[in-house]
């Protein structure tokens, strides 16, 4: 079974979740509607990780890419 695409997209992802420890999205919901005239509100949504998570799946990409090589067969 082929590990190692699998070991760097953890590696991968772990650095970018390292690096950026969230993000935010904005929603829309009707406040009121009255005929033509409509009245909206923009609401902030911030989705928030610990960079410890990045660790985590960063040092596990590395413990599988590291222990790939040592099971690779060579023909």
């Amino acid at each position: 079974m082929r590990t190692r695409p699998i070991a760097v997209i953890l590696i991968i992802l772990g650095i970018v979740m390292m690096a950026y420890t969230g993000f935010n999205f904005v929603t829309r919901e009707k406040v009121v509607d009255i005929g033509p005239l409509q009245i909206e509100k923009k609401q902030n949504n911030p989705v928030r990780w610990s960079p410890v998570v990045g660790l985590v799946l960063l040092l596990s990409g590395v413990v599988v890419l590291v222990s790939s090589k040592g099971t690779a067969k060579s023909i």
